[in-house]
This record gives C-alpha cells, structure tokens and sequence, in this order.
C-alpha cells in the first residue's frame, strides 16, 4: 500500500498571500543558491513530526521523492506538496498545526534570505549586524511583544530521554504555566515538548489564554527536532549561533534539564557568556533540574564544568532536584528582578540589548568539519569564557555528526572527527560523553551507538 499522498495544494494565510513571483522562484530553485532545498528538508521534517527519528540523512533517503513547490496565480499563493508522508493527514486534510508549522518555514526562508542575508545594509560580519539580524527575523516572526512584563522561560534539554524525564518536564511546564509564565524551547520532542504540554494545563487552570509556545530551531536541526504540536511560534534562524542568540536575548530566565551533547552546547554557549567580563552584572537566572534520578547526572555535569572552566563557572549554576514547584516559584521572583533591571536600564523587556557577545566566539557560524574540529584550542591557557565557548563549538561537532546531514556525510566519508586538547580537559569530555553513551543520550532509539568522535589527551 502507497503511504504517501500523491499531491496536496494548501494556500497560505496573511502575509504570505502575497509573494512576489521572484520570491516563488526562490523557494522552487534547486539550484546552490536556490532556496528549495532548505525548505524541502524543513518542510520534511514539519510532516514527520512525532516520529521517532532524529537523523536528517535517513529522513531524506526515506522519502526521496518528496517534493515542495510554490507558484503565484492570480488570487495568491499555491504550495504543492508531492509524495508527502500520509501521517501528516487526517482525511486526506493536512493537519491545521503542520499547515501553519510550514507557513513559518516559508516566512522564515524568505525573510532571512532577502531582508537579512541578502541585505547590504545588515552586516553579517559583525556583532552589532548579527544581533540586529536576529531580533529583525524574530520580529518579523511576531515574537516581539511590547508592553509585556518578563515573564518568558527557556527550556533546554534532550530530545532522546526515558519517561520519567519526559514525565518531570511536563510536571514543571505545569508549575511553571500555574504562574503564568510563558516557555520557548528548542521546539522538538522529548524536554522540549515536555514543558510546553505541562505549561498549557497550567494556562488553562489559571484561565490565561495567551499562553506562548514558543520553538526556536534551525535548518540544521529540525529534522532531529521537528517542531512539536505544541509549538504556536515557530521561529528559524538560520543557524546555530543565531538560534543560540535568540534564546539568550528573548529568553528572561533558562531552566536545563538532562540532555545529551545538545544540551551541552547550550549549557557551554550559556556559561561563555555569563563569563564573558562584560557580562558579570546580567540578569539571568539559570537552574539545572530533573527528577530523583538525575542527581547523578547533574553531578557529572557540574564536576565536567568545574574540572574545565572551574570554581566561578558551577557557581553560576542553580541545582534543584525533584521540585518542580521550588523551580518555577524561583523563575517567578527573579521575574521581577529581571523586570527592576531592565527599567533601571531603559532596556526592553521583550529583547535584551546589553547582553556582550563576541564576534568569533559567539556569532560567527561554526563550521564543524575534520579541520575545524582538530584546530579547536581546548587548552586551560586562556580565559573561562574562551574556553568555554571552544568546548561549546566541540559539542556542536558532536551534535552535527550524531543528527544533521551533512555532518553524518562527512563521518561516513573520513571516519570519526579528532578532537584534541589537555589530558584533564579530554578525559573529563571522555567521562561525560561516556555516560552520555550509557544513558543512550546521543540518539533516539536502543541501537548500538557508533561515536562520531575520537578524544586524544
């Protein structure tokens, strides 16, 4: 039996009723510079959502005939969607969620190619350009809400994790939607989808309807998480550091659960910045959590950071084990303490300005090839921050070889990336990555995990 529908029309809402006929052509060029490659991956990714799949190449090679074409007739917009997966229909109707998931895929696409990567007037080489770039796509997103008190909480963790972690974020979603705050997260299954479904039973007790979903990915990675049902603003930077970015300036307290190598990137990205010495006074409060069983997870994780990055690095770090309630009622007084800081400041509450980001450490896109990855110093002989945001760059290596396609590409065609650096350094990546492993923390599924990495002392 044929599991694909053959082809299906859907017509856009809004904004996108209105596309120029070069900008159709954009996202139907097939071409290198063309845009219809991202938006057939993306789009790809949208229909497979809840799947239990988060490698990008065996995506793609599971459905090779799928395609995504976009056409301008008189009356607007057409998207033509061939060979797409049936589980994405209901009734042969492509389910309301995807449809609007899509339509932020095209919005995104568009907006980013034309009015910031094609724009001479934002520079892309330089940290003010970028930061200027990634609050223009989250607002062109409709993410920038005036007049809204602080009130937004970053959810960071795995999408590869046992019940009871799932069954913990969900608990605190729903502490933390009780006291009406709001969650954005990396938008995909597992830690990122666990606080959104909590969060809306919160919501809906206290009879707040404007409750924000809010998923933040990019093209890289949303075929390892491909935004989850819950999400009601899809936002896609058009890379990691961007989307990493984005967190961080919309984002007014973060809360990181056990997770694999992408949490860790997020957590080292995080780490390099509050260490950053132009960032000692920022307000952002940070709490690492899980259930009973995390204790030791965290504790490798904060004896890694703390053998690396030291003393001033873990103390920057808030554990609370098994109270969710202890965790959002924090989040919730140092809502006001963000809020007091940002009037004192003349800052805006929905994009904090003031936050100092280095140009090579932070905002330049890193490209991890065999190369890049060999080159990264990962030696003690330069500040915490520097260092920080080196290891930050050799868990994005690790996350690009384990789900994105053309890391996987680059491990099947020269074997596993070299990452070097001090003996204390490698052995305590060595032990986390380790347990990492045991945990089966670096992909979804119970097959045996090749690594993609190779640590040398």
């Amino acid at each position: 039996m044929n599991t694909d529908i053959e082809e299906v029309i859907i017509r856009p809402l809004g904004s996108l009723q209105i596309l120029s006929y070069q900008e159709a052509y954009q996202l139907c060029d097939a071409s290198e510079s063309g845009l219809n490659d991202l938006l057939r991956r993306c789009t790809l990714a949208v229909l497979n959502t809840g799947s239990e799949q988060d490698n990008e190449l065996s995506l793609l090679e599971a459905y090779p005939d799928f395609s995504i074409s976009v056409t301008v007739k008189g009356r607007g917009v057409q998207i033509t969607l061939n060979k797409a997966p049936r589980h994405a229909f209901v009734d042969n109707e492509l389910i309301v969620g995807l449809k609007e998931h899509i339509f932020a895929v095209i919005r995104d696409l568009i907006y980013s190619q034309n009015e910031v990567i094609s724009n001479n007037e934002i520079s892309l080489r330089s940290s003010h350009g970028i930061t200027n770039a990634v609050f223009h796509i989250a607002r062109n997103a409709n993410l920038m809400i005036p007049n809204v008190l602080p009130n937004i909480v970053v959810c960071w963790g795995g999408h590869s994790i046992p019940e009871n972690e799932y069954k913990y974020s969900k608990h605190l979603g729903y502490e933390l939607g009780l006291r009406n705050l709001d969650i954005c997260t990396g938008c995909g299954p597992g830690v990122m989808k666990g606080p959104m479904k909590g969060a809306i039973l919160g919501h809906g007790k206290q009879r707040y309807k404007n409750g924000r979903y809010i998923g933040m990915t990019e093209p890289g990675i949303i075929a390892a998480e491909a935004p989850n049902a819950f999400v009601n603003e899809l936002c896609i930077m058009p890379d990691i550091e961007k989307r990493l970015e984005a967190f961080i300036r919309i984002g007014h307290g973060i809360v990181i659960l056990p997770g694999g190598p992408g949490t860790m990137e997020e957590l080292l990205y995080l780490l390099s910045i509050l260490l950053h010495p132009d960032n000692k006074e920022l307000k952002l409060p940070v709490v690492l959590t899980g259930d009973e069983t995390s204790q030791d997870y965290f504790n490798a994780i904060i004896e890694f950071v703390n053998i690396t990055l030291g003393d001033e690095a873990t103390a920057r770090l808030k554990v609370i084990i098994n109270h969710p309630r202890d965790v959002a009622s924090y989040m919730k007084d140092h809502m006001e303490i963000v809020r007091q800081d940002r009037k004192e400041s003349s800052d805006a509450y929905y994009y904090n300005w003031r936050i100092s980001l280095d140009l090579e450490d932070h905002q330049l896109p890193f490209e991890p090839t065999h190369k890049n990855m060999a080159k990264l110093n990962l030696h003690k002989d330069q500040p915490a921050y520097l260092l920080a945001s080196q290891l930050r760059k050799a868990f994005s290596g690790i996350v690009a070889g384990n789900v994105k396609a053309d890391g996987i590409r680059q491990i099947r065609e020269h074997g596993p990336f070299e990452i070097k650096g001090d003996a204390d350094i490698m052995q305590a990546m060595d032990r986390l990555l380790q347990s990492f492993v045991a945990e089966k923390r670096m992909k979804i599924g119970d097959e045996e995990y090749t690594p993609c990495y190779k640590i040398h002392a």
